[in-house]
């Protein structure tokens, strides 16, 4: 049986905790089917567990929370108590995040991410269904934790992928794969490695959810939230993880101009070389009508669960409203 299609809601942390409690209480009265949290700002975990007990229907996710921030005895655990308050409407994103964010900002090494990803989920998995850990990896491990099992089942684990190695594994090895920023066109590539993955995870394609968090942008004047994208997303393609990710998809011109552009401190050149052709390429941005049959394209594409996201300040209220269930339908 195919995944059902679903339409959620990114919920910024930069509104401020009880801002962003209203806007999920607003998005499952609007008929959205799952709120979703980027781990930036303030803690997306603690708001999950607001949200949680102020919210009867909607899923909540993570998407994502870097694997290298917490032990995973501590996402165990956490996990633990969101399963609880939600009543099993939970699901734990977990993902590499990318040098910068990691080294930079949290202080970490960021190695072997794949293999990080991989031993976090077993192991909180694991730790979820009240097993006492022993556990020796490659980069965790744990001997002698144990918490109490949950009695309605372990809290999903889905993974974040960008490029080929990690979507196979978050595929085999998670209960549902999260992809966000990429080129449309290069999705099928993308696609094939999930295929790949799913398979060897002993799973068929369709049944795996797909979680996408798109860029979308519902308003008449276009060359400003293109403008907006660029500013907010050129860091991002300029960190090895995405830079890599962005060559992979066969832009490598467009790659290596960003990475130069911020190696200069060269803003207009970092920027420049998201133009036009690339932005519609990554993000919908448009009419209503234009931005919801883009995303019924990314439907037909294979993923299965839409979260909406406007990095556009002003952009934020028409493009939230366009998606409710009274709005948009699949």
């Amino acid at each position: 049986m195919a995944v059902p299609q679903k339409i959620a809601l990114t919920l910024s942390n930069g509104a401020g905790a009880l801002a962003t409690i209203n806007d999920a209480v607003w998005a499952e009265a609007e008929g959205y089917d799952d709120v979703w949290f980027a781990d930036t700002g303030m803690d997306s975990l603690t708001m999950a567990s607001a949200v949680a007990v102020q919210t009867d229907r909607v899923r909540i996710g993570t998407a994502i929370i870097p694997v290298f921030t917490r032990a995973p005895a501590v996402f165990a655990a956490t996990a633990h108590v969101l399963n609880q308050v939600s009543d099993g409407r939970f699901i734990l994103g977990l993902g590499s995040s990318s040098q910068t964010m990691m080294e930079n900002w949290n202080g970490q090494v960021f190695e072997k991410p794949l293999t990080r990803v991989k031993e976090t989920t077993q192991l909180v998995r694991s730790m979820l269904t009240g097993e006492k850990s022993d556990f020796d990896g490659a980069t965790i491990h744990s001997h002698g934790y144990r918490q109490p099992p949950l009695p309605e089942g372990n809290p999903p684990i889905y993974l974040a992928g960008l490029r080929g190695k990690m979507l196979e594994m978050a595929a085999e090895v998670g209960d549902g794969v999260i992809v966000n920023l990429f080129p449309r066109s290069f999705f099928p590539t993308m696609l094939e490695h999930i295929r790949i993955g799913a398979e060897r995870g002993g799973k068929k394609l369709e049944d795996v959810e797909i979680v996408c968090r798109h860029q979308v942008a519902v308003t008449d004047d276009p060359a400003t939230a293109k403008d907006n994208l660029r500013s907010h997303f050129a860091p991002y393609y300029a960190t090895p993880v995405y830079n890599n990710f962005l060559a992979w998809s066969g832009n490598e011109d467009k790659a290596k101009t960003i990475a130069e552009g911020w190696a200069e401190r060269d803003r207009n050149k970092t920027t420049g070389a998201m133009d036009d052709e690339l932005v519609d390429e990554i993000a919908s941005i448009g009419s209503a009508e234009e931005c919801h049959d883009r995303i019924r394209e990314y439907a037909d594409m294979g993923i299965t669960t839409h979260i909406i996201a406007c990095s556009s300040r002003e952009h934020v209220q028409a493009t939230n409203e366009a998606f409710t269930a009274k709005n948009f339908s699949f």
